[in-house]
């Protein structure tokens, strides 16, 4: 291998902004899951009130 292509091997970032924006993403999905399971009940009964209301008038 010559030293030049190993220079640009070395030098290619291609790569790292992959695995960057796979870990945004995977951040991203983590906060999303853990506010739906947060605010899963609570939106759910709030649904379920306004629901109700919505019938009884």
């Amino acid at each position: 291998m010559r030293v030049s292509t190993l220079c640009a091997l070395i030098g290619d970032e291609e790569g790292a902004t992959l695995v960057e924006y796979s870990l945004v993403v995977a951040l991203i999905a983590v906060l999303c899951i853990a506010a739906i399971s947060f605010l899963g009940g609570k939106v759910s009964h709030l649904f379920s009130t306004i629901g109700s209301s919505v019938a009884a008038a």
